[in-house]
């Protein structure tokens, strides 16, 4: 059922706010009532909080359907990939919204109502944000990028087999166009796409291997620059 613009949507979106807020809420009294030494209390508040997680929980997954796992084994890796995806996805949106907007007016307002205590606060919560945000998205980037290792490391157990049966490999080079070139990670099998550069590094796409600061690591396992190699492709027939 497609509830985007319905009112049933709103409402599960202020509920599923609401029980995050109370779950919070309770953790901070419960960690309140530790420091009082009200050990039964506190106790309370945390059991109280953990229901209300199950509440938001039951709210998010009517508001997020295709995140939903009810059996994990019957998906397949690139179901499961799909979903992780959509999680970083709904992840980066929040974040951004988070520094470009909410704190950004949130201290802009604080400001102007001579709340340096509050302005400050949210001005560390944007720079936070931001940071959460791009951790997000170079998961996100990772996440594609061992999609392509994974494909690499097939198509090298696929020559291997091929060899096996007596099959001649298949003829590979590397590209002359610095420009279009890629480099592989000797370490991990990353593969660097001048195309699409590593932004998360802030190494624009468009950039030539031979361009990238001598002290860029790998984003994968952050071997060394030097840990890289001329990528050679199938040559076309």
């Amino acid at each position: 059922m497609d509830l985007s613009n319905s009112n049933t949507h709103k409402n599960l979106e202020a509920a599923f706010g609401g029980e995050s807020m109370a779950n919070r809420k309770y953790l901070f009294f419960a960690e309140v009532a530790q420091k009082l030494g009200m050990s039964d209390l506190s106790k309370l508040f945390k059991e109280t909080a953990n229901q209300e997680t199950q509440h938001a929980f039951a709210h998010f997954r009517l508001l997020h359907p295709e995140l939903v796992v009810d059996d994990p084994s019957k998906l397949t890796e690139e179901q499961k990939k799909k979903i992780a995806s959509r999680c970083l996805e709904l992840a980066i949106e929040g974040e951004t919204y988070e520094y470009t907007t909410m704190y950004p007016e949130f201290a802009s307002q604080a400001i102007t109502d001579r709340d340096e205590g509050a302005a400050a606060e949210f001005k560390e919560q944007e720079k936070e944000s931001k940071e959460h945000a791009a951790i997000f998205r170079k998961a996100a980037t990772n996440f594609g990028f061992l999609t392509s290792i994974e494909h690499h490391h097939a198509d090298q157990y696929t020559e291997a087999l091929k060899g096996l049966d007596g099959v001649s490999p298949i003829a590979k080079a590397a590209s002359n166009d610095a420009a279009t070139r890629k480099w592989i990670c000797k370490v991990c099998s990353m593969i660097y796409d001048p195309t699409v550069g590593d932004p998360d590094s802030g190494i624009a796409a468009g950039t030539p291997f031979d361009a990238i600061p001598d002290d860029w690591t790998c984003p994968i396992c952050g071997a060394s620059k030097k840990s890289f190699v001329p990528y050679e492709e199938a040559i076309a027939a």
